[in-house]
């Protein structure tokens, strides 16, 4: 018989990676054998431990869960992606996949269906959360350019124009036309609500 599945968990919150850790370590086919607490750690942490799924938290320092994932697939291919997350977003879940993760599971998934998404994604099947894959469907692509949600991340913290011109090294009349584009994309009125419509459907 081969050895437990070797997992590694990525999560900012030294709390919740401690509780998901000693959750895993509970099933005698399961290991965690590292743990990290930021995006950018996670392809050296899995470059020197081998693990064969990953538990990646989507919200973290640095480098997010998503880009973690992508770094992750394109050096390591072999070892699995399962997004942990709180944030049950749909673009979330969309981008996920996209990076190439084998799965997306929210926080408060009891611990038996927790370990039961690693055994299936280490054996090569892929678990979505069925109330995320719902609302994705619905909720559908971003309909944002790549240009207009840079620009909304930008105005995140209610940045001037000038400012968001700055951080972007775009035109003032360039960041008006692309935040005007993205408002009336989201259906918003005005640039604040734009951001809270499209962060909470995961496009930006």
């Amino acid at each position: 018989m081969s050895g437990p599945i070797r997992i590694l968990l990525a999560d900012d919150q030294a709390l919740v990676r401690g509780a998901l850790s000693a959750l895993l370590d509970l099933e005698s086919d399961l290991e965690v054998v590292v743990e990290v607490g930021s995006g950018d750690a996670v392809v050296p942490a899995a470059r020197e431990h081998r693990p064969d799924v990953a538990l990646l938290d989507v919200e973290m320092p640095g480098m997010d869960g998503i880009a973690a994932a992508a770094a992750l697939k394109a050096e390591l291919p072999e070892v699995r992606v399962l997004i942990v997350t709180t944030f049950g977003r749909p673009g979330f879940l969309r981008r996920a996949l996209q990076a190439g993760a084998s799965g997306f599971v929210v926080k408060d998934t009891p611990a038996a269906e927790l370990a039961d998404a690693v055994r299936r994604v280490h054996a090569g099947l892929r678990v979505v959360d069925p109330a995320l894959a719902t609302d994705s469907l619905i909720a559908g692509e971003s309909p944002l350019t790549v240009r207009e949600t840079e620009v909304l991340r930008a105005a995140r913290d209610g940045a001037s124009v000038a400012v968001i011109a700055g951080r972007l090294f775009l035109s003032e009349g360039t960041v008006r036309n692309h935040l005007s584009a993205a408002i009336g994309k989201t259906g918003a009125s005005n640039r604040g609500e734009a951001v809270v419509i499209a962060d909470g459907n995961g496009w930006l």
